[in-house]
């Protein structure tokens, strides 16, 4: 299948899953669907490379953000990036997070590119939608929107995992490598050249959050789109990123 082939198949099934007179269960269907074509083609693309029949190399691209939420989105965009075996670098002023550089092979960058700006869309539309209901008195709309994204970015991440672990174990080329050890070998590769550009930093801690978004938040990242909808020539552009 070819790259235009698989883009307009996941824009089918995103319109399908996305259709009103669908069930929730036929729209989860779809999604997922999505999700593996996605998910297909990083591994083909890692196989091809492997063998010397695709060009990829290790790169970085640097993703603005902007507050409000901007370490929430911050870490919407490290569970996007972990499983397609890529490491992020926070960069911030403050308290904010300004932006973040993505560190990984270049097929697996434009992945996590075109994901977590659709990832991000839905769950900025959504977030300015919800607020604590009656057993979330007391707390502010903010805490637990924080929350409510934590829970979207985890939902998020254990779906991506699945779906590349899929991928993965479905993957058959007589002959070739298997696909497990390729994509070990990569993100070996890419744990080797992140530690030696960026291994003296340190760790980001762990953040408290005290609103209770969180199981609404993973609700709605298990039914969020995985496809990315806004694959070439489909709506709105990517945020403004430069390479590092």
């Amino acid at each position: 299948m070819s790259d235009q082939q698989l883009l307009t198949r996941v824009r089918k099934l995103l319109a399908k899953a996305e259709d009103p007179a669908v069930t929730e269960a036929e729209a989860e269907a779809y999604n997922t669907k999505a999700a593996e074509l996605i998910a297909r083609y990083g591994i083909d693309r890692a196989v091809l490379a492997a063998a010397g029949r695709h060009t990829d190399t290790i790169t970085s691209v640097k993703i603005p953000l902007h507050n409000p939420y901007s370490k929430d989105k911050a870490h919407l965009l490290t569970c996007v990036a972990d499983p397609l075996r890529c490491r992020v670098v926070l960069l911030c002023r403050g308290q904010a997070v300004q932006a973040v550089t993505v560190f990984g092979f270049r097929s697996d960058l434009d992945r996590v590119e075109l994901l977590f700006t659709s990832l991000l869309l839905q769950a900025t539309t959504q977030l300015a939608k919800v607020r604590p209901g009656w057993a979330g008195q007391g707390q502010t709309v903010a805490a637990y929107r924080r929350t409510w994204l934590a829970g979207f970015a985890s939902a998020v991440r254990l779906r991506l995992k699945a779906a590349e672990s899929r991928a993965v174990a479905e993957h058959h080329e007589p002959g070739g490598r298997s696909a497990e050890l390729v994509v070990l070998d990569r993100k070996n590769l890419v744990n080797a050249a992140y530690d030696a550009q960026y291994g003296n930093l340190r760790p980001a801690g762990p953040r408290q959050l005290s609103g209770t978004g969180y199981t609404d938040g993973h609700f709605a990242g298990r039914r969020a789109n995985l496809g990315a909808t806004h694959l070439k020539g489909g709506g709105a552009a990517l945020p403004a990123r430069t390479a590092s």
